[in-house]
């Protein structure tokens, strides 16, 4: 992949960044306090970040929120949640019991959502610390395998920014994966950018 150390911990710091935004106003939006972490980032291909992610997620079926970005980089960012922790999480936001019908009522909009400030917190760290224009469009929330979800929408060879997010609200652990897929070709331009600016972010 050639990102060295230091390219990977400024991307890091990035990530954090944008999570940090995005924790912020998700905390204006429920009485409870939620902590958004990020301790690992990655940069794999799409075939390495299945399998990294299969060790992880053990659902058949995991909830994802995704939106589109174009502009100076092209791609698609992801939030991907067991559906467990998905159903946890709507319900600790909203206040509906897990299992009830009323919470699968909820779940889509809430997640999509929950993804758009996270996404839009992360992406728009990227974008302004490195001075580049990105357009987004709205978030997309689907279920399926974490296969249809990474080896069928992007070619194998694809790079991806893979960061591990953990959500705790309320001493609950509710685990989920920001996955920055970038087409092939525009993730050396986010690297020159970053190094452009790399002053800004150390």
């Amino acid at each position: 992949m050639n990102v060295t150390e230091e390219e990977l911990d400024a991307l890091q710091e990035l990530i954090n960044i944008g999570v940090g935004r995005a924790a912020s106003l998700l905390n204006e939006m429920v009485d409870s306090h939620i902590r958004l972490k990020i301790p690992v980032v990655k940069v794999l291909t799409a075939t390495d970040a299945y399998q990294e992610l299969t060790k992880r997620f053990h659902d058949d079926t995991l909830a994802s929120v995704k939106l589109r970005f174009t502009g100076s980089f092209y791609g698609t960012a992801s939030l991907i949640f067991p559906t467990d922790s998905a159903s946890t999480l709507v319900a600790v936001l909203t206040g509906e019991k897990p299992g009830s019908a009323d919470l699968d009522t909820v779940k889509i909009g809430t997640l999509s959502e929950i993804g758009n400030i996270v996404i839009n917190g992360v992406m728009g760290s990227l974008s302004n610390v490195l001075k580049r224009h990105l357009n987004y469009t709205l978030p997309v929330y689907l279920e399926d395998t974490l296969e249809n979800l990474l080896l069928s929408a992007y070619e194998s060879d694809s790079k991806i920014l893979l960061a591990q997010a953990s959500f705790t609200i309320e001493r609950l652990e509710i685990i989920g994966d920001i996955i920055l897929i970038f087409l092939v070709g525009t993730f050396d331009a986010l690297i020159n950018a970053m190094n452009e600016e790399i002053g800004i972010i150390q």
